[in-house]
């Protein structure tokens, strides 16, 4: 049976925590993303999808997690891009993201940064799962 995917936020003192999980690594770095993107209430524009793809390295998974992340959120603060279509393929340390967005029309809150806090992808019997701590 395969493991659903999902997020959802956790409680969180002073910033903002969401666990993601799925069945495996693209899947759940997928899910973070939704998870970051639901967090900060964007909404896109309807209008011209615009494609990007991105090539990452990282230490480790945790690190292509933050890095991938890092890198949506400069998308959106440079570009004011954001993406709902995710193909995402990973070759021992590196992640191919190629994805689909449009302009975001109106975001709630701003996200500055994803941290390291407390951060450590779990293996589960399903799959993975991992609680991100954002900077607001």
């Amino acid at each position: 049976m395969e493991m659903k995917r999902g997020f959802r936020e956790v409680a969180h003192t002073a910033d903002w925590e969401l666990e993601a999980w799925a069945p495996d690594l693209s899947g759940m770095l997928e899910q973070a993303a939704r998870g970051m993107y639901a967090l900060a209430g964007m909404r896109l524009q309807a209008g011209p999808v615009q494609n990007r793809t991105l090539t990452i390295q990282g230490s480790d998974p945790e690190n292509l997690l933050v890095k991938f992340l890092a890198e949506l959120l400069y998308l959106n603060e440079q570009e004011g891009l954001a993406f709902e279509n995710f193909n995402l393929q990973i070759n021992g340390d590196t992640l191919t993201a190629e994805m689909q967005g449009c302009p975001v029309a109106a975001q709630d809150k701003e996200i500055k940064a994803v941290t390291y806090h407390k951060l450590a992808i779990q293996h589960t019997a399903q799959g993975l799962a991992v609680n991100l701590v954002f900077d607001v």
